[in-house]
């Protein structure tokens, strides 16, 4: 390690559940692998995930406390292990490089990092590392995470930042972007394919507006609350073609149906709708208002993950063959593909940003739900 580099960081940490981060100085960590990057990290952004993990609802994570949070920040290369690994050294002193919770110290050898079980070659990684390591550590959720100056990170989980890109830009994308990246690609579309994005003004619903536009399908968006609501028709006032956003509080999914089937010239209730839906939100009425917008064999996508669950109606999936799948997050080479679209195709998160010592203030931002996303700078002061 450089002697430059200091001893001791700040770091936000949580020491309970449901309670507010207590900002900490902590020893600086250190690379203890072959494939270990220290970065000093320059933007960590705030994800619902944050939120559920605080909340204690996901048993048995996090697996100790006190505990740093945020498994999607960027920031910059500044150490290696004393003898890296050749993945590690592709990562020079200075490199500016995006990371995602997943997955930390994937073993190499479980039949996900064999690629035994992923038929998808656009989402298959290569044969010896998976975000889906069954067991791997998790930046923020099973370890320590991005809210701190300093984070070691694995380097077969990083991206490196297009030069036209900024850290904060860069962070929402590393779990917001490429989960909803990822979930688009698991759709199967064609151009002009019809997708719907429930939950359009939130973190990854607006970015799915512009990732389905660029990506050449005809898109709906669904809000039912008035701020994200603004976001998602600011968002499409702004891209071309214009999506269709509506209110699902004020329009009836069997109106929205009958109006894109007139558009396309069906007359058939089967053929009218979607080919896809992407349902975000963790509720059941947006859930059944996204069934309900499906054309017949349509697929629906589940990122959400609501403590009881989903009722699914089996005569949606037996008579009318609606696919039903969940996408959790994208593979390293979508996280790269995403990165590269959004840097070419001008994709950004809309977002606040706020200096570390400032985090709870952040939290308490989010809990308006105003849509877009919260961020981390690092390089605001407090």
């Amino acid at each position: 390690m450089s002697s430059k580099l200091p001893d001791s960081m700040q770091a936000q940490y949580l020491e309970a559940y449901h309670q507010p981060y207590k900002l900490r100085s902590v020893p600086l960590p250190k690379p203890s692998e072959p494939h270990d990057i220290l970065i000093q990290v320059d933007a960590a952004s705030y994800c619902h995930t944050d939120y559920v993990l605080a909340e204690g609802q996901m048993p048995g994570l996090p697996k100790s406390f006190p505990h740093i949070g945020c498994h999607e920040f960027a920031g910059t290369v500044v150490s290696h292990f004393q003898s890296p690994s050749k993945e590690a050294s592709v990562f020079e002193i200075g490199a500016r490089v995006g990371v995602p919770g997943r997955s930390f110290h994937a073993c190499g050898n479980c039949f996900e990092c064999r690629n035994e079980r992923v038929a998808d070659p656009v989402a298959k990684d290569e044969v010896g590392y998976s975000v889906n390591c069954v067991d791997a550590e998790n930046n923020g959720l099973s370890k320590d995470g991005g809210f701190s100056e300093y984070a070691v990170v694995d380097a077969r989980q990083l991206a490196p930042i297009p030069d036209n890109m900024t850290a904060v830009e860069a962070a929402p994308l590393m779990c917001a972007g490429v989960t909803i990246y990822g979930a688009l690609k698991r759709c199967g579309l064609k151009k002009d394919d019809r997708v719907g994005i429930l939950g359009a003004g939130g973190g990854l619903g607006h970015l799915g507006l512009q990732y389905s536009v660029k990506m050449g399908y005809r898109v709906l968006g669904i809000e039912a609350a008035d701020a994200p609501l603004a976001v998602a028709q600011g968002i499409a006032s702004n891209l071309s073609p214009k999506p269709l956003v509506v209110d699902a509080r004020a329009r009836k999914a069997s109106d929205v149906v009958q109006e894109l089937g007139a558009q396309d010239g069906k007359k058939t209730r089967g053929e009218m709708g979607l080919d896809a839906v992407i349902v975000l939100p963790e509720s059941q009425a947006a859930f059944d208002y996204g069934m309900t917008l499906l054309k017949t064999h349509g697929i629906c996508v589940i990122v959400s993950f609501p403590e009881k669950g989903f009722h699914i109606d089996s005569r949606d999936v037996v008579f009318r063959d609606i696919k039903i799948i969940g996408s959790l997050v994208g593979s390293n080479k979508v996280l790269r593909e995403m990165l590269n679209f959004s840097a070419e195709h001008g994709v950004r998160a809309l977002s606040n940003s706020y200096p570390l010592a400032k985090l709870n203030e952040l939290v308490e931002e989010y809990h308006k739900a105003k849509g877009g996303k919260l961020v981390v700078d690092m390089s605001l002061q407090s």
